[in-house]
């Protein structure tokens, strides 16, 4: 992943311009990339971006779900089935 170098800020110069920031990603919607001890610590990210990866997210569970379903579907086997008289009785 290619990050833009202006927009990486040490975890000290972000306590200290925390509003100018702020400010600045929701002037330009570019995300921050913060990092603590030089590694790659946090990302900052406008609401709207946040929001439409934790959307992206619930499709894929939502595409995992799926998937999981079709198998248990092409691997079922009625005559595997258990009557249910026999299992409330026992």
């Amino acid at each position: 992943m290619l990050v833009e170098s202006t927009r990486i800020m040490p975890i000290t110069r972000l306590q200290k311009e925390l509003t100018q920031t702020v400010r600045e990603l929701a002037d330009t919607g570019e995300p921050v990339y913060i990092l603590k001890n030089n590694n790659m610590e946090a990302v900052i990210v406008p609401f709207e971006e946040y929001e439409y990866l934790n959307r992206l997210e619930e499709m894929f569970e939502y595409f995992e779900i799926d998937e999981m379903i079709k198998t248990r579907i092409d691997s079922y086997d009625l005559n595997k089935n258990a009557d249910w008289d026999l299992i409330k009785d026992s």
